[in-house]
């Protein structure tokens, strides 16, 4: 099948390499010339495990190609995936300019029938608005689907390849059949293609994601509480996360869920429902939580501190949102550095993928190290922000003769309480004991 994709950020990029490794030929589109010259020469513009292999394997096969010429991509194109950004409006909302632009773009050149796709997350709607699109501006058919992305960042060719289910939003029996081919050879194991009409598939990916905020945003409520009344949230969380009707999954404490789609998701549900003079009540205390929750370590560093960090200096293990994506969008640990610098303190920073991407919002606002040893070097404090692998099993050792004090502040729960008591260190982290083996 002919394929186009409009947009090669992070969906749309995994989008076209995965429909181009099961046989598709694929063109991808962009408006940055650099960008669509470095792909290509098989350089990848984000880093996500396992995408590398994919996009150099259909590059070299001739299935997998990149331009800046629309009208080059869609005139062969059976379906044409649009995969543009739908970022936060000044008043919050989903922008959809990108998105019917790209449509109204789209609508005068096409030359016979195409089924257009919005990949995009977009508020409900916003297929009705594409349809109107392309009636004021061609005579040709043209169908339009709402077939939501369910990719989670880290994971994201695993989840595309092996779909725990597609949904896909369209009353044409003709968009339906090639949807169905499309999918085909993703589902062989069993997993549905949930057929439905555009609206509710709209609202499928919006109410996902905020549920799933939901569900973080209630256990790091639990977490609090845990620390006061003096309940250990592990515990607790395995106790809760074994009746099958609330599931393991997405019960871990923390400081909070950032990234591109939650943050934005919950915000534009929840502005979206007043549209229709509906107050989404559960939606707004999750975001008011969910923020408060990203500083909950200053706070705690305060504490230990007295309220003075003022010519402290801090290591910090993690800058992005989750372990392996360089994504720093939201990501709590922005929001750590930022009030630590406002208050005085020095930060190295250490992360696998996501220094480059602070280095550019940031700049020399702080420190960033060659490994995580290295932003040990004389500093007061641990902070950890984000939980990847390769901090989980640490040289203890080393991290005692490096840091000045042997304090972390945890934000993930990585270590094991007992197991810190008995290295001597000082360590806090979410919804369980303070360790206080030592005073500041």
């Amino acid at each position: 099948m002919k394929i186009a994709v409009i947009g090669t950020g992070y969906v749309g990029l995994v989008t076209g390499t995965c429909l181009a490794e099961t046989g598709n030929d694929v063109i991808c589109v962009d408006i940055v010339e650099e960008k669509v010259n470095k792909m290509k020469n098989g350089e990848l513009p984000i880093y996500e495990p396992g995408l590398d292999v994919l996009f150099d394997r259909n590059i070299e096969q001739n299935r997998l190609k990149f331009t800046t010429n629309l009208a080059e991509a869609i005139e062969d194109a059976q379906i044409i995936f649009l995969a543009l950004p739908t970022p936060p409006g000044g008043d919050g909302r989903a922008d959809l300019s990108y998105v019917l632009g790209a449509a109204k773009d789209i609508a005068s050149l096409v030359k016979d029938y195409k089924v257009v796709v919005t990949k995009s997350t977009v508020p409900v709607g916003t297929a009705d608005k594409v349809k109107a699109v392309f009636k004021e501006n061609t005579l040709v058919e043209v169908d339009v689907v709402s077939n939501p992305e369910f990719l989670r960042e880290g994971v994201a060719v695993d989840d595309f390849m092996k779909p725990d289910r597609v949904v896909v939003g369209t009353r044409s029996e003709n968009a339906k059949k090639l949807m169905e081919e499309l999918y085909a050879p993703y589902v062989r194991s069993g997993n549905p293609i949930i057929f439905m009409d555009e609206r509710s598939s709209e609202l499928t990916k919006y109410a996902a994601n905020s549920f799933l905020a939901t569900k973080i945003t209630f256990m790091n409520e639990v977490a609090n509480l845990c620390e006061l009344v003096g309940a250990d949230v592990d515990m607790v969380r395995k106790g809760v996360g074994s009746d099958d009707r609330i599931g393991k999954r997405f019960l871990f404490p923390g400081i909070g869920y950032g990234g591109s789609c939650f943050p934005k998701d919950v915000q534009a549900l929840a502005l979206s429902s007043e549209e229709y003079n509906y107050d989404f009540r559960i939606l707004k205390a999750v975001m008011d939580v969910n923020q408060s929750q990203k500083l909950k370590i200053v706070e705690k560093m305060m504490n230990y501190y007295k309220g003075d960090v003022k010519g402290k200096k801090f290591a910090l293990w993690g800058l992005a949102f989750k372990p392996e994506t360089d994504d720093i969008r939201e990501a709590p640990a922005l929001y750590i550095i930022d009030e630590l610098i406002k208050a005085g303190a020095e930060i190295v920073a250490y992360d696998p993928e996501g220094m480059e991407n602070v280095r550019k919002l940031k700049g020399d606002a702080l420190a960033f190290a060659d490994n995580q040893y290295q932003a040990l070097e004389g500093a007061d404090a641990l902070i950890i922000a984000t939980e990847w692998q390769v901090f989980r099993n640490p040289d203890f050792k080393q991290m005692e003769e490096k840091l000045k004090a042997k304090v972390v502040f945890d934000g993930r729960n990585l270590y094991d309480l007992h197991r810190m008591i008995d290295l001597g260190f000082y360590y806090n982290s979410i919804g369980r004991a303070e360790v206080n083996t030592k005073q500041a």
